[in-house]
């Protein structure tokens, strides 16, 4: 039987079935945010230190055995199982069971409400900041291939049908602004989020002078998050803002993934997929299968329905509802999920192999109207005037030269004037103050 820490010696009052079904799978996924809850609780034991709760030997023994329990769970010598209710109860009972009541005093001025808000907020930080890095990778390997390859041509669509002359500086380059836009997306989050909760108690503080600022010091947070029923009312919010910022990231991944399932295909014969992204078939020996590709489009559907998920909880009054336990799983499936999926973009857009040959074949004469019809207006022919000479003429049309119609396309930012330094200066800027954020925390 599991011994509660709220519990009374009258144990015959606990129903381990309606146990069983309060604490769901908080013990499983308490795994993943133990390393964090320990940590903050160093800080608060550090923090009661300050206040005269625990003596500078208490304190300083008290850190000594939260550093064993986290390299003894790192290393699997100390398993977080059904034991225990929760990652919090194992924290205060492994203490208790070492120090007796210098551990049971470990938990004075705070509340589980606090552990788990400040282990979760931990866990989101590092969860947005590998998630930064990793949009910076993508911005990186795009930018590098745009610059490398700039020049090469290839059909530009519009409704999957063929436009007009493109180029891979064009299009790798849309997705190194994108992957930097994501970038930046994730440091407002980062900046959002970078608030201790640690010290709010239940959500209405509590009558001991704590040292929050000091504490949110320690954990390198950049701030305190100051009203306690904000900090219980932000639970769940700020998940669904970490949530977004990888969505964000995922959308672009998706699109990526879309144009690689298409350019890789027979049809188009565009793009060749590094041989670890693909797999064969179990029945059709001729089978070339852009699995991966294809599992990095219906990515970002995990974190689409996880942010739902939240959301349908957050229907919820002011003050800790215990409904909020709910965001826990959602919030840590869709942050897993969106991290494994991004770490595999890098190496996927360093290693296409692109079929220039296949891609200037593409390129028909007719794409070429559109230039025709600019070149027409820019000796002072109406536009419109223009556009109908050059859709009567398509017949006649027999010059197709993509390089130079690229190069002609000199407005800012289209193939002749990619602009792609202003893109890279942006991306270098972006991995400065992420960098520097880093090192703040």
């Amino acid at each position: 039987m599991k011994n509660y820490i709220w519990q009374d010696d009258n144990s015959d009052s606990v129903d381990q079935t309606i146990m069983e079904f309060m604490a769901g799978e908080d013990v499983v996924l308490d795994r993943e945010l133990f390393p964090f809850d320990i940590i903050a609780t160093a800080a608060h034991v550090r923090g009661l230190a300050r206040i005269g709760i625990l003596s500078d030997e208490e304190s300083s023994t008290l850190c000594r055995l939260l550093e064993q329990l986290g390299s003894a769970f790192e290393s699997g010598e100390f398993v977080l199982d059904e034991r225990y209710e929760d990652g919090h109860s194992a924290i205060e009972i492994f203490l208790t069971d070492a120090m007796g009541d210098s551990g049971a005093k470990v938990h004075t001025g705070r509340s589980r409400n606090d552990q788990v808000a400040v282990a979760t907020r931990l866990y989101i930080r590092h969860g947005l900041q590998r998630l930064a890095r990793l949009c910076a990778q993508i911005a990186d390997a795009c930018l590098e291939r745009a610059e490398r390859q700039a020049d090469i041509p290839m059909p530009g669509y519009t409704h999957l049908q063929r436009a007009v002359p493109s180029s891979v500086g064009l299009w790798m380059g849309g997705f190194a602004e994108a992957f930097t836009d994501n970038l930046a997306f994730t440091a407002s989050m980062l900046d959002l989020i970078d608030c201790s909760p640690l010290g709010t108690a239940a959500g209405y503080g509590v009558n001991l002078p704590l040292d929050r600022d000091g504490v949110a010091s320690d954990l390198g947070f950049g701030r305190i998050q100051v009203n306690p029923m904000y900090t219980q009312n932000s639970r769940g919010k700020f998940e669904i803002m970490a949530l977004q910022a990888a969505s964000h990231a995922l959308q672009d991944v998706r699109r990526l993934a879309w144009d690689l399932s298409l350019f890789t295909t027979s049809e188009f014969d565009f793009v060749a997929l590094p041989k670890q992204y693909v797999t064969g078939s179990s029945i059709m020996p001729n089978k070339a299968n852009p699995d991966v590709v294809e599992l990095l489009r219906g990515r970002s559907a995990t974190v689409e329905g996880a942010i739902v998920e939240i959301q349908s909880v957050l229907s919820l009054p002011s003050g800790y509802q215990r409904d909020l336990q709910l965001t826990k799983a959602p919030l840590i499936r869709g942050m897993k999920s969106a991290l494994q999926a991004l770490a595999i973009v890098p190496a996927l857009v360093q290693g296409l192999r692109l079929k220039e040959d296949t891609m200037r074949a593409a390129i028909s004469l007719d794409m070429f109207l559109t230039d025709r019809a600019q070149s027409q207006a820019a000796r002072g022919v109406p536009f419109r005037t223009a556009y109908l000479e050059a859709k009567k003429a398509a017949e006649e049309t027999d010059q197709m030269d993509a390089a130079a119609s690229l190069a002609e396309r000199v407005s800012p930012g289209a193939c002749g004037d990619l602009q792609l330094d202003r893109i890279r200066l942006r991306l270098e800027q972006q991995i400065q103050g992420l960098g520097e954020a880093e090192t703040g925390a």
